[in-house]
């Protein structure tokens, strides 16, 4: 029994933002049948190499990118630009909880597709709409892509080493991050509704903006401009208001500090043989060490290059000082916590029956995320879907003349 079994969602959502969104919900137990384009399906099938290899090891057309964010989901390929699309939409909205959508500003209305259309089908409905600027304003109707909503909200502004020093300048983090926060800020606005539901017995529209959601998590970064009213620039692996809280390099490679408070930095230079930097009054408290930093960061980083990272490593953590290494992708899924916390999952593709997940991170523990399907083939599950209210003989017309897609008999 999932958290959310029982629940019905509609994901007509592309890329990563609603169909990240849509995993989380199917994670959780809800069915989530997603739509998709007949022949193309979601842009990212075809976002690779790489590409999932079959049991024989031959690369399919089975992309990366898209099984990241679509597992448990049923795919459906309807073209929802013809009427009768349309009208195989409105009759699974009747008995539909939730809708993703990220269609530009408007533009479902055209198909009858909004949720003005759809509410009157079903007043219960959670209606999602997922956009790069939102439903209003100045730059509503503009696409939104992850990248360039990093550039305009002010993350990259932030993220990348200073323009002063080698390899500087503005810099996007290395995955789709705003996208991936919409898809969770969605997740939450969408079992909010759902429980006020429960409440009012009607349902009521989501307004989700890449560019709202991205402002709202510069979290700190944001209020220290407020505070100040001084615009945060790029810090390369720094922290604006901690020190020492960055990387150092050691004699081999790189590895990371995290000193929270002034406890930590008494027992992180004890640990590592450098006491002498307490007799400093500049180094003692937090404020005067972000304001001092200049003077004590090149002592630090000149006194780490005597040793191996695993050395500082091990001297550091003994004192429960946060450090740590940085790892490749490679070591960070080999990582003995990692494979305690289940965080890899086998799921058996239908190409490949050694295909490997990387798993939810939500433990429950009366109603656990279950893993039933890998990510779909396009339209793996029109007829499965569909047949709840068509007919053999009406799909196989429907498939004819192009309105559907998928295996039928």
């Amino acid at each position: 029994m999932g958290a959310l079994q029982g629940i019905r969602v509609l994901d007509l959502s592309r890329v990563l933002a609603g169909p990240w969104c849509g995993q989380i919900l199917a994670d959780l137990g809800a069915e989530v049948i997603k739509i998709e384009r007949p022949q193309v399906g979601d842009d990212t099938r075809m976002w690779g190499p790489p590409w999932m290899p079959d049991a024989q090891g031959n690369a399919t057309r089975e992309s990366g990118y898209f099984q990241c964010a679509n597992r448990n989901k049923y795919s459906v390929s309807v073209d929802i630009a013809s009427e009768q699309g349309q009208q195989l939409i409105r009759e699974l909205v009747k008995t539909s909880d939730v809708i993703i959508e990220n269609y530009k500003a408007g533009s479902l209305a055209r198909y009858g597709l909004d949720y003005a259309s759809l509410s009157e089908l079903n007043p219960q409905l959670v209606y999602c709409s997922i956009t790069g600027f939102g439903q209003d304003g100045p730059r509503a109707a503009e696409p939104g892509y992850d990248f360039i909503i990093q550039g305009m909200s002010g993350l990259m502004s932030i993220t990348g080493e200073p323009d002063h020093e080698p390899g500087g300048g503005a810099q996007k983090v290395g995955v789709a991050v705003v996208d991936i926060q919409t898809g969770l800020y969605a997740t939450v606005a969408i079992q909010a509704a759902l429980l006020a539901r429960h409440h009012t017995g009607k349902g009521q529209y989501i307004d989700m903006s890449l560019l709202d959601v991205q402002v709202a998590t510069l979290a700190n970064q944001g209020m220290n401009y407020l505070t100040s009213g001084t615009a945060p620039k790029r810090m390369g692996n720094k922290h604006p208001n901690i020190v020492p809280y960055q990387t150092f390099k050691a004699k081999d490679k790189e590895f990371i500090i995290a000193c929270g408070n002034d406890k930590q930095f008494k027992d992180l230079c004890l640990a590592i043989g450098y006491p002498e930097l307490l007799d400093n009054p500049k180094f003692l408290r937090n404020q005067d060490r972000v304001k001092y930093r200049d003077e004590l960061i090149p002592a630090l980083a000149e006194f780490f290059l005597s040793q191996d990272a695993e050395e500082w490593v091990r001297r550091i953590h003994a004192v429960k000082v946060p450090v740590g290494v940085i790892n490749s992708i490679e070591d960070a899924l080999a990582e003995p916590q990692i494979q305690h916390r289940q965080m890899l999952v086998n799921l058996p593709h239908s190409l490949n029956a050694q295909f490997r997940m990387i798993a939810s991170p939500i433990k429950l523990s009366d109603t656990p995320v279950e893993y039933r399907q890998a990510p779909p083939q396009l339209g793996e599950h029109t007829a499965y879907i569909l047949s709840r209210f068509k007919s053999a003989e009406e799909l196989q017309a429907l498939k004819q003349q192009g309105i559907i897609d998928g295996k039928i008999a």
